[in-house]
């Protein structure tokens, strides 16, 4: 099988109280790991102000992941992630692998420093 990584970015609604995030969290990484892939890390950007109005909303908490897998383009987490009430919007998309091994996801690389 082919190892590919993945970075995934959501964005919770608003109406989503703050002690609910960590359940959208959770729920999102329990579909990742559940069709075999493997967080490498989670980031939560905290609440943003939208460039742009999206869904009568103005304002949303984005949570990038990396993610190691040999699932191609996660489906099931897709379509499960395009139904939720909770999520406005989502972003998947495959990082090439020379920026995968950069970042010391793929391969023996060591990650690159910071800054």
């Amino acid at each position: 099988m082919i190892t590919r990584v993945y970075e995934l970015m959501i964005i919770i609604d608003s109406d989503v109280a703050e002690a609910d995030v960590d359940a959208v969290i959770t729920r999102t990484e329990a579909l990742i790991t559940e069709e075999g892939g493997r967080i490498a890390s989670t980031n939560n950007w905290g609440r943003r102000r939208f460039a742009y109005e999206i869904n009568h909303k103005n304002e949303g908490t984005y949570v990038v992941w990396e993610i190691v897998t040999e699932t191609p383009g996660l489906p099931t987490t897709e379509r499960q992630l395009r139904l939720a009430d909770d999520i406005v919007r989502h972003k998947l998309f495959r990082l090439p692998d020379k920026e995968a091994t950069r970042r010391g996801l793929l391969g023996g690389a060591e990650p690159a420093p910071a800054g």
